[in-house]
């Protein structure tokens, strides 16, 4: 308690200025690097107390303004009385926009009189928990560290009473009506700046709820920033704790950062009350005068009933407390950092000392299968997007390669070529305002803790791993393809009614296919689509050969099938990828394959039979753009190079972005050629000219004689750059480009004989 105290009363929210404040932060939150998310039901806004575990200082503000924003509701928050040691701009900021002390001698009835005006309240019960390593214990009991004591302490139960004694002085204000004490009701409607006492009876019959929630942000990053420098430069002496908030939330704001906010279930204190506190409640709320009476029960008692009311209320308190800490650590965002660092921490208490990178991967990976199906917990968008966490296997996944730095530059773990060995520093106690920097796995870990789910699920996956089913994880793999194309149209979805998107009318389905015959012959094919389609293109004959005995997937590349926008944010690398992750879950069912694309899909077959020889039986590579019919192609890297010019020196899309397009399919194909991948097509053809001659695989090449798009004049051209032995060409008579999709003059047939050709 301050030594001088505050007055009695403290000042309303001046609500101007909460609204330019409002205005501010949504100024300042679209110049910082932090993708804000918020995750709610819209009934939990309607609740009164909003709980955050309190993760550092910087978001103090921000779930205030967040449900002004969502409710209209203006919010009080609780802070640190240190901003209120001396009458500054910050303090009377502080002040005006709705902020208490927390030590202030009236605060949870000042602040219950806020809730019952309409307002909402939010509260950081426990600032620590994240840091402290022993939150919660193996009988799942919650406690935290005290900077004050030194000791452990069970958690605070704040909330909980306020809330409790609005409900208190809400049957008070029952009770009255009931008894028709106008001269009261009138008194305490003035007293609450209520507008009628119709309107002071609709807050009483309405309860009060608490709403636990959680902010998680992902990654914590703990190096220097702008902040921190520029903070050092004016100050001398920064405490250890003032440092590490400099370090964590100036990269909070300065650098790429997710925030999630996330919203749980209700919790009414007040439900679970029994006949017993009904009973005293009846006797008591005659005896409530103001709202500072109820706050007395248990302090200041005036007789028995006051007493055991006040006694019982502590009791429930301790139990709400319980209730509603588990929702909010039950609502944290799980990352992949998460799951990291719990396998970690877990292997390190098993007595391993390190782990084999491969290993490492493939158990995160099942993890991350099994908990998307999890109704539990809560996935972090980058557990659920596979463009996130799919190269996990080819350690080039961005998200990990930052925790595994972060972990080296502490000191916690090292890697050779194969493994990832453990340091003692990771089992270090480190200082409670310094754990942050010093130690984020176990941060991670602590975070994740309340969650077992997420343990349970590594050590399940770890079993897992020690008797990997290839053919379950080839799989998930395929599905991971599927669930890419949704998280596409999802992404790219605002683009639906733009000018582009109106002329699109490509409704075949896009998704993927990968289909088994009921008689398989041992021979698998992988299909690969054209520029502006979708595997729908392929489909047809994806079945025709399945009715032939061979196991047939059809490879969706990215950017197509969802928006010509997607499109024009791909590269070849990215096409090429997909066509590498669908020839790795084919291998796992055929060992013997071939390797059939048309169009931009034949030049990636291409590219795909001159790096994996050994792998595959023979490439179709049908109607390959290496030239055009339409010489204004030829210009398109030029095109390119003036829209990327005027990107960088105008906000502006660029000269061109897009060309127009009479698709021959306009069912699968998008009218709008975006330019860029046209010039990423035109890099992927130049880069034949050095790959055609690797193949030495038996090769069929098949061009239309008077297709419209790509000239057949490219046929001799390949044919004389290939490698291969066994090569052939056929030329098919077609006035039509879509000689694949179409079978025109039996291609299907010419391509069956090669296939059969080479079976024998």
């Amino acid at each position: 308690m301050n030594k001088t105290p505050y007055l009695d009363d403290w000042s309303d929210i001046d609500t101007k200025l909460y609204n330019r404040s409002v205005k501010l932060f949504n100024a300042v939150r679209n110049m910082l690097s932090v993708k804000l998310d918020l995750h709610a039901d819209p009934q939990f806004l309607e609740g009164d107390i909003f709980l955050f575990n309190h993760f550092s200082r910087f978001e103090t503000f921000i779930p205030q303004f967040l449900i002004y924003e969502q409710t209209g509701a203006y919010s009080c928050a609780i802070a640190s009385s240190e901003f209120f040691h001396e009458d500054n701009v910050l303090s009377r900021y502080l002040k005006q926009v709705g902020v208490f002390p927390h030590n202030h001698q009236r605060l949870f009835a000042l602040l219950a009189g806020q809730i019952l005006r309409g307002r909402k309240v939010i509260i950081f019960p426990e600032g620590g928990m994240v840091k402290d390593r022993r939150v919660i214990d193996k009988r799942g009991h919650y406690s935290i560290y005290s900077r004050v004591t030194g000791n452990r302490r069970k958690l605070h139960t704040g909330p909980a009473v306020l809330c409790q004694g609005v409900e208190t002085f809400k049957a008070a204000i029952r009770h009255a009506h009931s008894q028709n004490d106008v001269a009261l009701l009138r008194q305490w409607k003035d007293t609450l700046l209520i507008d009628s006492i119709d309107q002071l009876i609709a807050v009483a019959n309405k309860p009060t709820l608490i709403v636990p929630a959680n902010i998680t942000f992902y990654p914590i990053r703990s190096s220097e920033n702008l902040l921190f420098k520029g903070v050092e430069l004016f100050s001398s002496g920064l405490s250890l704790r003032q440092s590490e908030e400099l370090l964590i939330e100036g990269n909070i704001m300065l650098k790429n950062t997710d925030m999630d906010i996330r919203l749980g279930t209700p919790v009414n204190p007040c439900g679970i009350w029994d006949w017993r506190i009904r009973y005293l409640m009846g006797k008591v709320v005659p005896e409530i005068h103001t709202i500072d009476d109820v706050f007395t029960l248990h302090a200041r008692p005036k007789n028995w009933k006051q007493r055991l009311l006040g006694a019982y209320f502590i009791k429930n308190a301790q139990c709400s407390r319980d209730r509603y800490m588990e929702a909010i650590y039950a609502n944290v965002t799980i990352n992949l950092s998460h799951l990291a660092a719990t396998l970690i921490m877990y292997c390190i208490e098993q007595g391993q000392t390190q782990i084999e990178k491969n290993t490492f991967y493939t158990i995160l990976y099942i993890a991350i299968k099994h908990l998307q199906n999890n109704t539990v917990i809560h996935l972090h968008r980058s557990l659920l997007n596979p463009d996130d966490y799919s190269d996990l296997f080819k350690a080039t996944n961005k998200r990990f390669d930052y925790f595994i730095c972060a972990a080296k530059e502490a000191g916690l773990i090292d890697e050779d070529e194969n493994s990832y060995r453990f340091l003692p520093k990771l089992l270090t106690e480190s200082d409670f305002d310094s754990i942050r920097l010093e130690n984020p796995i176990v941060v991670y870990n602590n975070e994740a803790a309340p969650l077992h789910t997420v343990l349970d699920t590594l050590i399940a996956a770890i079993v897992e791993c020690a008797n990997a089913d290839v053919i379950k994880l080839a799989a998930w793999h395929f599905e991971d393809e599927c669930r890419a194309l949704a998280w596409e149209k999802q992404a790219y979805s605002a683009y639906l009614t733009d000018d582009i998107g109106k002329e699109e009318a490509a409704v075949a389905d896009s998704s993927p296919f990968f289909i088994q015959p009921e008689h398989a012959n041992g021979f698998g094919v992988l299909l690969i689509h054209g520029l502006l389609a979708s595997p729908a293109e392929l489909r047809g004959y994806g079945d025709y050969l399945v009715d032939r005995g061979y196991t047939v997937l059809g490879i969706r590349l990215k950017g197509h099938g969802t928006s010509p926008h997607a499109l024009r944010d791909q590269s070849r690398e990215d096409w090429y990828g997909c066509v590498q992750r669908g020839f790795n879950i084919l291998k796992v069912h055929c060992s013997r394959i071939f390797v059939t694309g048309f169009s931009t899909g034949g030049a990636l077959a291409l590219k795909l039979a001159a790096e994996h020889p050994a792998e595959m039986v023979g490439v179709i590579a049908v109607s390959v753009p290496l030239k055009f019919v339409n010489p204004a192609f030829m210009l398109v890297p030029l095109l390119h190079g003036t829209n990327t010019l005027v990107a960088w020196v105008s906000a502006f899309e660029g000269v061109k972005p897009f060309i127009d397009n009479e698709p021959e399919h306009p069912a699968i194909n998008y009218r709008n050629i975006p330019v860029r991948a046209l010039y990423e097509l035109r890099l992927l053809i130049a880069q034949l000219d050095e790959l055609l001659p690797q193949i030495s695989l038996p090769a069929l090449v098949l061009y239309g004689d008077q297709d419209p798009i790509v000239s057949v004049k490219g046929a001799p051209i390949i044919m004389e750059k290939l490698g291969s032995e066994h090569k052939r060409i056929e030329v098919i008579e077609s006035k039509r480009h879509g000689i694949l999709m179409e079978n025109i003059n039996n291609t299907w047939g010419v391509i069956d004989k090669f296939l059969m050709g080479l079976q024998t």
